[in-house]
């Protein structure tokens, strides 16, 4: 069968190869593409294609239906929210992702962020380069805070879990409790309650329409003045607009943001880079040189390899 990877995995594209060698050495082709958005040139490249492999990048409808021999795709990303699916219902396409590999990167991350906000190290940084000193930066512990944490995935759980270790008291929101986290002495409550009582409010919920929005400005209201807000997750959970205004009118202590409404580079007119008290990264929690290593394992050896023997895992269900 012939696979046709749409965009560059983030390693060599030798690696790459030596990874899905389990598979071409039965006979399959690979075939690897730098990333382009242009749906004419992407309409060629899936016309014959068997299985897809994309990251990130939109694949669209029109794209999907250009391909005649299409069965199957396996989306090297937890999120599976930029693939039409129901192009993929229409012609009977099983989609797998990759949930699991960025379990590891996307807390570290989340703690960085906390980290370098309540000890101002992203400002201090230049401070100290600038022959001053530590007067006037905020210093804060995570010590006995209230850490909130939207959604209790895998990610969500790990993220509890490292809180716990700081010594914070945790307070969850999930669709499913955890009953590991609970003996853990992690308290599920009402999205409004983790809202109102948490210092830092982690997001850790998967991209749907229920979700979509779902911190708009009346939760953001409920959050106290001295709490920061943390999205690792999917930009669009967050109401850019309602988040911009609540920063700028202080009615929120500060936001930590690696995802937004629209992926990165963002334009210079984009509304959250002229708002204070913010601290930004380009979508990179997922983007650690390990985490590479093992989305392309989950891609090739457990989902593509198989789906090839008739087995469908990481399945995405539509």
């Amino acid at each position: 069968m012939k696979i046709v990877v749409l965009e560059d995995l983030g390693l060599p594209e030798s690696e790459v190869r030596e990874i899905a060698k389990p598979i071409t050495d039965e006979g399959h082709e690979l075939v690897l593409y730098e990333r382009t958005e242009d749906v004419e040139i992407l309409k060629g490249r899936v016309k014959d294609a068997d299985i897809l492999v994309i990251a990130n990048m939109p694949l669209v409808g029109e794209v999907i239906r250009a391909a005649e021999n299409l069965k199957y795709i396996s989306i090297a990303f937890t999120g599976y929210d930029h693939v039409d699916l129901d192009a993929c219902k229409e012609k009977n396409i099983k989609v797998s992702n990759a949930a699991g590999y960025s379990t590891i990167s996307v807390p570290e991350l989340v703690f960085g962020m906390v980290i370098s906000f309540l000890r101002s190290i992203h400002i201090l940084d230049k401070t100290t380069r600038d022959g001053k000193t530590k007067v006037g930066s905020t210093q804060k512990e995570i010590y006995g805070k209230k850490f909130g944490v939207i959604g209790t995935g895998a990610i969500g759980a790990r993220v509890a879990k490292l809180a716990l270790a700081f010594g914070a008291e945790v307070l969850a929101y999930s669709r499913t409790e955890k009953e590991e986290l609970k003996s853990m002495g992690v308290k599920y409550v009402s999205l409004d309650e983790l809202l109102s009582e948490a210092d830092i409010v982690s997001i850790h919920t998967p991209l749907t329409e229920k979700t979509k929005g779902l911190i708009n400005r009346e939760k953001i209201a409920l959050m106290k003045p001295t709490a920061i807000l943390v999205n690792t997750a999917r930009g669009p959970i967050v109401d850019t607009e309602a988040l911009v205004e609540a920063l700028n009118e202080g009615k929120i202590a500060g936001a930590c943001l690696d995802v937004f409404d629209q992926e990165p580079p963002l334009p210079k007119d984009y509304p959250i880079l002229s708002t204070q008290n913010t601290l930004l990264t380009p979508h990179i929690g997922f983007a650690t040189e390990e985490a590479m290593v093992r989305r392309a394992h989950i891609t090739f050896n457990e989902n593509i390899y198989n789906w090839l023997k008739g087995k469908h895992v990481n399945r995405v269900e539509f």
